[in-house]
Formats: structure tokens, C-alpha cells, sequence
């Protein structure tokens, strides 16, 4: 039984702090930490780890006791929003279980948490308690410093734990969700302006594509804006048809692309279909990648 965690924790650029919490997770028996990655512009980590379901439970509350300790977010800058130390805790399944299984494993740590560390926690995506709180903007929307006047609302009570936000860390939003592509593409200006008006034209909340959510941030450090993203259905909206339409919509605005990146993992056919479609491959299959044939299991006798 193999689930998938990728927890976001919102602290990106003391590299000590990072390091000790990617040290809690490697010493959980069960658990593979498989890539862990920090922004001190976002001020923001993702972890990715992958085991069985109580192995991944202990691994998270691990994180949970670390981030407490170590995060503040009275004192909390950065360009990502957040309302938790422990922002966002999505699981998905990858192996031998179920969604189902993952909505259940992210509701008995919804309440672990709460009860161990008297963090308030929202459920989302699959988990939802109600359709109102399925999307992620929209339980994090006013961000750690709103969070008390939202919760005193009695429809923004909290699935688990106390009515109040934890004094330093917030409250946490932790749910059941398919896999997802963290996508960034940094342009070739600091006009946040522009960044926010492409954001605007390519998520879907906005009129944009179905299965992305954008927003527009500075790099403060390095003088350029940024188009953020999460891809939530690669093969409804692959990656290519993203970056071209950022690419046309910059270029209204006489802005060129510097570069992109990813944040974390990312399915392999992601990228091959990428290259399939930049390169114009003729009668192309995924077959044909080497690396794809080595493990299919052989046809001969």
C-alpha cells in the first residue's frame, strides 16, 4: 500500500529549519522521503513522501511537532499564501488503496492534529466537509493574518479542533487529491502587473483552463514576476498548451518568457508529451522510450 504525501510548510529560507524537518521524515521507518525542495521568495518547502498509510501518518505528525516548534508566523513573510506553518497536506493514492482510503487517513489526521497540537483543520478536495470548502483558495483566502476574523463565522468553523487559530501556527488544510504539477514559469520582467493579468487569463476560477490555478507573484531577490501554478489534470491540460498560452499572453504585454520550473515531482508522461509535442514527432508512442520498454515485461518465450 503506497500513498503519496506532499506536504507544504511555510518556511523557505532558514535552511536549517528545512533540513530538520526533511531530518524527521527520514528517520520515520516506512516512509521514503523522495524529494524535498524550499523558495525564499515563496518563503515555502514541499516535501514529498511515499509510504504505507500509518507510516505516512507518523511522518506527518512529525512535521507537525517540528513546524510548531520551529514557525512563527506572527513573523512570517513571503509571496505564497498561507494560513498554517503547516499549510496544506494532501494525500493521494498511489498503490493498493483507494481514494476512499485517503479521504479516511486525511480525516483521523485532521484529528490527530487537533487534538495533539490544538491546531484548527480544514478538510478539502475529496475530504470536503461541503462543497464550499473543496477548493484550497478558497479556505486559505485571507490568509493567516484574516484567519481569526473568518473562523469567528459559523460557516468557517474548522472539520477539527479548537474555534480559534493556534497563536503561531495557525490553522492547517489537510485532504484527499489526484496527483497535481507544481508549475512556475518566471518572466522576463518585474511587472507583477503583468504576471497577475496572465494568471488571470489562464486559471480556470477566471475563465481560463479547466485544471489550472494561477496566480501572479514577485521574486523579489531576483527582480522578476512570476505565473505560479498548480496543473491538476496534465493530460486534460498538459503542460505545453500552458506554457504556450503564458507565452502568447506575455508577449501582448511585450514581455518574453525567461524560464520555468517544477516544484517537486512530476509524472513522467507529463514531460514526454512535452517533448512529443515540441519536437513534432511523427506516429510517436510512449513505447519508445527506452527507459519505458526496460521494464515492460518481455514478450519473448
Amino acid at each position: 500500500m503506497l500513498i503519496e504525501c506532499i506536504p507544504n510548510l511555510s518556511e523557505g529560507r532558514r535552511t536549517d529549519v528545512v533540513a530538520r524537518m526533511a531530518e524527521v521524515v527520514g528517520h520515520v521507518a516506512g516512509v521514503r522521503l523522495l524529494d524535498f525542495s524550499f523558495d525564499a521568495s515563496h518563503n515555502r518547502s514541499v516535501f514529498t513522501l511515499v509510504g504505507g498509510p500509518a507510516a505516512v501518518e507518523q511522518a506527518v505528525l512529525a512535521l507537525f511537532e517540528r513546524a510548531v516548534a520551529d514557525i512563527d508566523l506572527r513573523t512570517h513573510r513571503g509571496e505564497h499564501p498561507r494560513l498554517g506553518a503547516v499549510d496544506v497536506v494532501p494525500l493521494v493514492p498511489i498503490d493498493g488503496v483507494s481514494m476512499a482510503d485517503c479521504v479516511a487517513l486525511a480525516k483521523q489526521l485532521g484529528a490527530s492534529v487537533a487534538e495533539r497540537f490544538k491546531i484548527p483543520v480544514y478538510s478539502y478536495e475529496e475530504a470536503a466537509s461541503d462543497p464550499g470548502r473543496k477548493n484550497l483558495e478558497d479556505i486559505r483566502r485571507g490568509e493567516f493574518e484574516g484567519l481569526s476574523a473568518k473562523m469567528a463565522e459559523a460557516r468557517w468553523a474548522p472539520d477539527f479542533g479548537p474555534p480559534a487559530p493556534h497563536p503561531t501556527a495557525g490553522a492547517s488544510v489537510i485532504g484527499a487529491r489526484m496527483p497535481l504539477i507544481a508549475y512556475n514559469i518566471n518572466l522576463a520582467t518585474d511587472r507583477l502587473d503583468v504576471a497577475r493579468k496572465i494568471a488571470a487569463a489562464i486559471r480556470h476560477s477566471s475563465g481560463g483552463y479547466r485544471f489550472v490555478k494561477a496566480m501572479g507573484v514577485k521574486l523579489e531577490e531576483r527582480g522578476l514576476a512570476q505565473v505560479s501554478m498548480n496543473l491538476t489534470n496534465y493530460e486534460k491540460t498538459p503542460i505545453f498548451r500552458v506554457f504556450e498560452t503564458v507565452k502568447r499572453e506575455a508577449a501582448r504585454y511585450g514581455v518574453a518568457v525567461l524560464e520555468s520550473e517544477i516544484v517537486g515531482l512530476v509524472p513522467s508522461a507529463a514531460l514526454v508529451d512535452a517533448a512529443a509535442f515540441y519536437l513534432q514527432l511523427e506516429r510517436f508512442t510512449p513505447d519508445q522510450v527506452l527507459e519505458k520498454r526496460l521494464r515492460s515485461p518481455s514478450n519473448e518465450s
